[in-house]
């Protein structure tokens, strides 16, 4: 590649689209740099899982994905570049820096460093064994599944304070067991805790253990100044849910080797935010820091954006190089072509009724993102709707009639449900034009996070599909025998569409793959089956048994598992 063409670098590749990271890229783009923002997850960062942000100024209230969603938009009308891939290293020697991702070689003149950090386990005995089974780390992903059963909480942060109120929507009490002397967070968060008649305390206590079969059923603690040990089991022998949040670790593997870190993994930059590697900026909770909250990280990504505007200055001098902001701010950094809609990139989820003509589903805002979407498609595919006259039946039967209606690459079938099993219904099912089945199906309806997947699903399946690595391409290729995969997802769920994107691509690529995406909700008798207290939840079966896992994962882990 030509590092003088301008057509080929940027000047700042942002690593991690959380709250820092777009601030970074708001101000960096308005400032008229080329930026691309590079996120493996979902735009929004960590505080995309929390319900409502009270705290943040200017915004009386509004969910983690609101306001970040909002940042990102901002962001991008100022020319930012969002792009969805794993980066996999850094080589920082000489002026122009190398970004490897799952999507191809990115170069620029500075890097910023904003992946944030993910949450810790505490280390009690049985958490690995029955993570997924009533152990989990996502209050709005996993509470739900606690409906009317007593809930631990582990932790005495904000996080702990905060999701322990928000869990007495569902569960029958919450339990707080804080290992130091009081919570650590603001006066006025614990007291709201504390306040909350469903909310029991207690300081000076930790969880040891936690056993049961298929589901928690005991829960061990101890009093770390009496070393009284306690046992708790409900009387009717049900499940028990233990939700932790004991911090974060900061996601700093991709820089080990390359930049100073701390004892804690935490990224040491200096006054002007950067790091122990020239043009290695980093900004938010992968640095040292003493609050970490969405105010924070803000300030950091705006600070760390101005300091980096003058050592782009002097690059550009130095190496003549002067990159230029796309005519269309969408277009696919692997490709150079135009890329998927933001909506369909960044996660947005499913858009609210209030419509395009009259009572459709999809709004003129959204109906022209996924206009870039869909304008790319090179075959047509077939929506099949297997109904059975429910509510959900025709909510499902509007959201495929709305797509339909935005592409002529796209078609509505109604199938004769006679055949079908009643506890699958409803379903759509993607089949082409050839009237093969793509081996995608959503039972449900694919709204919130995953109308975002239904959405790509359709994408792959009708090509050229998103961009993956080869040697991924070669796995899902040698792969010779029958595999079903079912998805579990909760439709709130942040964590969920990586894994069904995941399975549907190898649906797509590889007739012998089947992929069926559950609204858990939806479906309790696969809930009760599988014993599922945590999403998303994954199962197997390629003729040798179910096996079942739990938890985020990537193509490369989900070909790793099918083997």
């Amino acid at each position: 590649m030509d590092e003088k063409n301008v057509d080929n670098v940027y000047d700042a590749v942002i690593i991690g689209g959380g709250p820092a990271g777009l601030t970074a890229a708001l101000y960096l783009a308005r400032a008229r740099y080329r930026v691309l923002v590079v996120e493996r997850e979902h735009f929004g960062g960590q505080i995309t899982i929390t319900s409502e942000v009270v705290n943040y100024p200017g915004v009386l209230s509004a969910s983690g994905s609101e306001l970040t969603d909002t940042m990102r938009r901002q962001a991008e009308a100022f020319g930012a570049e969002m792009l969805l891939a794993d980066v996999e290293s850094l080589d920082l020697t000489g002026d122009v820096k190398l970004v490897r991702t799952s999507r191809g070689d990115v170069r620029c003149l500075a890097v910023l460093l904003a992946t944030g950090a993910s949450p810790r386990s505490a280390g009690f005995a049985g958490e690995d064994a029955f993570r997924g089974h009533g152990v989990a780390y996502c209050a709005t992903c996993d509470g739900e599944f606690f409906t009317g059963r007593p809930v631990f909480v582990v932790g005495g942060g904000f996080a702990a304070a905060e999701e322990a109120v928000f869990l007495t929507k569902y569960a029958s009490h919450v339990t707080v067991l804080v290992r130091g002397e009081d919570f650590t967070c603001a006066a006025a968060t614990a007291e709201a805790t504390r306040a909350n008649p469903k909310v029991t305390v207690h300081t000076n206590a930790e969880l040891t253990a936690v056993e049961g079969d298929s589901a928690v059923r005991d829960v061990r603690w101890r009093d770390r100044v009496t070393g009284e040990e306690r046992d708790f089991a409900p009387e009717d022998g049900g499940p028990v849910g233990v939700f932790v949040f004991v911090g974060y670790a900061p996601a700093t593997s991709l820089v080990a080797g390359v930049a100073r870190l701390d004892d804690h993994g935490y990224v040491i930059v200096d006054d002007h935010q950067m790091t122990s590697a020239d043009g290695l900026f980093a900004a938010g909770d992968v640095c040292q820091k003493r609050l970490r909250q969405v105010a924070t990280a803000v300030g950091e990504g705006a600070a760390t954006a101005t300091e980096m505007e003058r050592y782009l200055k002097r690059a550009q001098e130095r190496t003549g190089i002067v990159p230029r902001q796309p005519a269309s701010r969408t277009r696919d950094v692997a490709t150079g072509e135009k890329d998927v809609a933001p909506a369909a990139a960044a996660g947005t989820s499913a858009p609210a009724s209030g419509a395009t003509g009259g009572d459709s589903p999809i709004d003129e805002a959204m109906a022209a993102q996924l206009d870039a979407v869909f304008s790319r498609m090179e075959s047509d595919v077939t929506l099949r709707v297997h109904l059975d006259g429910s509510d959900a039946s025709a909510e499902l039967r509007a959201y495929m009639d709305a797509l339909a209606g935005l592409s002529d690459r796209l078609s509505v079938e109604v199938a004769d449900a006679a055949a079908d099993d009643p506890a699958e219904l409803p379903f759509v099912e993607l089949v082409r034009a050839d009237e093969t089945a793509c081996g995608m199906a959503f039972h449900g309806v694919p709204g919130g996070h995953e109308f975002t997947s239904f959405v790509l699903g359709i994408y792959n399946a009708a090509g050229p599909g998103q961009p993956i690595a080869a040697s991924d391409r070669e796995a899902i290729a040698r792969i010779s025998r029958p595999v079903g995969l079912k998805v579990l997802v909760g439709l709130s769920c942040t964590m969920c569409p990586d894994v069904v994107v995941a399975c549907q691509r190898m649906a797509a690529d590889n007739p012998q793959v089947t992929a069926d995406v559950y609204d858990v909700n939806r479906f309790p008798t696969l809930r009760e089956r599988y014993d599922v207290m945590s999403v998303p939840c994954l199962v197997v079966e390629d003729g040798s048994g179910e096996r079942v896992t739990f938890g985020k994962k990537g193509l490369s882990q989900i070909l790793d598992l099918v083997g």
